[in-house]
């Protein structure tokens, strides 16, 4: 088991001053600097998953100095051409983002970026809805409490790798009655009744006791942490690591707040790379790393 002593070399900060980072000077460590400055002295085809939360629109002022809406995607396309760079071409890009409200509407900030994702070179291959299962009640005049945000899935090429049985999940009890009792329909491919041109023959569940999921998280907010304005939980993080990548690959979170990345690839004995400016981050992501992985 690793101590406390084990652990800080993986958290210490560095200086470059090489043209390039060498591998093992950036593999678990969290440094404090831009991510934009640290990536340009990484090497190329580095990390098997980036997987992050930037500051969105306007948020976190007293850390991250707050990006205006209209100058976010100005904002985030030289670290994004960086992640594209140090990504593996077999990697993915999980980007966790959300629109806020300008003057009573949706800013589309987060629409303008991924167009413009796309003009740098990135296939927008899928977008995964993380639903906040215990967010407070409330109401404002004309919308209701926002209860999930965008995981945007980025990749370089049409083929990634992609480890699907990884995260089944159960089937649930509505197969046991379900499945008791076929009749011949359900052993044969029947088109749907409603004309959509979808079918299904449902014996093929019979023997199954897990299925692929659908591509809504539920999965509820970080509560304990206070020492970080936005944390989402480790299961966010740790579901997209176990999908996209396999023991000992490298994870990247640019924006590594307090460690929920970091924390999530330990617990699935994955590299990792974390990177914030804010130095009192990185002694959060210290105390998270020893306390929650034991």
């Amino acid at each position: 088991m690793e101590t406390y002593k084990d652990r800080m070399p993986r958290l210490a900060s560095i200086q470059i001053e090489k043209p390039f980072i060498e591998l093992e000077e950036i593999t678990n460590k969290y440094l404090v600097g831009d991510c934009l400055e640290i990536l340009k002295k990484t090497k190329k085809d580095t990390f098997d998953l980036i997987v992050t939360s930037p500051p969105y629109a306007d948020s976190r002022k007293d850390s991250y100095g707050g990006i205006h809406p209209d100058k976010y995607v100005e904002w985030f396309l030289p670290r994004s051409k960086e992640f594209l760079r140090v990504l593996k071409p077999t990697g993915t890009f999980i980007l966790n983002i959300k629109e806020k409200v300008v003057n009573g509407e949706r800013h589309i900030y987060v629409i303008d970026l991924i167009k413009e994702l796309k003009k740098q070179g990135w296939l927008w291959t899928e977008e995964y809805m993380w639903h906040k299962k215990n967010t407070h009640p409330g109401k404002w005049p004309n919308r209701f409490r926002d209860s999930w945000e965008r995981c945007l899935q980025f990749n370089k090429n049409k083929k990634f790798n992609m480890y699907q049985e990884e995260v089944k999940v159960p089937m649930g009890d509505w197969a046991k009655s379900r499945l008791k009792n076929l009749n011949d329909n359900d052993k044969k491919r029947i088109t749907s009744a409603v004309g959509s041109g979808f079918g299904k023959r449902v014996s093929n569940w019979v023997g199954k006791d897990k299925v692929y999921p659908t591509n809504v998280l539920h999965l509820a907010t970080e509560c304990g942490n206070k020492s970080h304005s936005a944390v989402f939980p480790v299961d966010l993080p740790e579901w997209f690591i176990k999908l996209f990548t396999k023991e000992g690959d490298f994870i990247l979170d640019p924006f590594a707040g307090s460690g929920t990345t970091a924390v999530a690839s330990l617990r699935q004995k994955r590299n990792y790379l974390m990177i914030d400016i804010v130095e009192n981050y990185k002694k959060e992501a210290e105390k998270r790393l020893i306390n929650e992985t034991n």
